[in-house]
């Protein structure tokens, strides 16, 4: 059974009139060469970890900030003050106190929102 299909190429179809690109040798990695990559990491690390204590703090140097108006710029600073203090409340309240909240809310509806008792027996 092998033999019947002995004579097929096993290579990829080459198209007449069409060059095939010609595959370059991948070079060996020198030790050297590493060592400076793995450098270059470390020094864009704390590059981006210095870039983002400024993001925090909202210094007026932050790529968010540029071309804009000062007035822009203040919009963007206060709208992001008050987005941290919405995600500081939410993480300030526990579930229980959430759970309380809500059944508060619940008891101060009127009683024409309850959802109707569904029995076929009454």
């Amino acid at each position: 059974m092998a033999d019947e299909y002995s004579f097929a190429s096993k290579s990829s179809l080459k198209l007449k009139g069409v060059d095939m690109p010609i595959k370059k040798k991948k070079k060996r990695k020198d030790k050297d060469r590493e060592r400076e990559k793995t450098e270059k990491a470390v020094g864009e690390s704390s590059a981006e970890a210095k870039e983002l204590a400024t993001m925090v703090s909202g210094s007026d140097e932050d790529l968010m900030y540029r071309g804009k108006t000062p007035a822009e710029v203040a919009h963007l600073k206060r709208k992001r003050e008050q987005e941290l203090d919405r995600i500081r409340k939410r993480a300030d309240t526990t579930h229980k106190e959430k759970v309380e909240k809500f059944n508060s809310y619940l008891h101060k509806l009127p009683e024409n929102y309850d959802i109707p008792k569904v029995s076929w027996t009454k």
